[in-house]
């Protein structure tokens, strides 16, 4: 029998991988990579093997990327613009406090919760009927 825990939670100073910024923000890998080569300002410490590391810093600018594009409706151009000349963009409260992965987590546990319930309630009438 294995001892299966869940993984502790980083710090928020530590360094994360590309693997979970994506799930982090619901985006796939090369999409990071792409915005490496589109973003200058993004630049991951990569080691041996191209594995890249992201700082703090680098996970708050990929956020802000994340928000303006998908949230805020900028162009790549647009983005380019911004970061480039330095106007700073908050991002949003949602996306800077919590991961999106836990937020998906809590959506799905309800959803279940509810099926399961229409489940019961569907149960009791066939119950009552049958």
């Amino acid at each position: 029998m294995t001892d299966e825990r869940p993984p502790r939670p980083k710090a928020a100073t530590a360094f994360r991988t590309i693997g979970e910024v994506a799930t982090e923000l619901g985006v796939p890998q090369h999409v990071l990579r792409y915005w490496e080569g589109r973003f200058p300002q993004l630049k991951p410490l990569q080691r041996a093997g191209n594995r890249r590391l992201y700082r703090p810093a680098d996970i708050d600018l990929v956020r802000r990327i994340h928000a303006l594009l998908n949230t805020e409706g900028y162009s790549i151009r647009g983005v380019q613009k911004l970061l480039t000349d330095g106007v700073p963009v908050p991002v949003p409260a949602a996306l800077a406090i919590e991961p999106v992965i836990a937020d998906r987590t809590d959506l799905h546990i309800r959803e279940l919760r509810d099926i399961r319930q229409v489940l019961a309630d569907a149960l009791k009438q066939d119950d009552i009927s049958g």
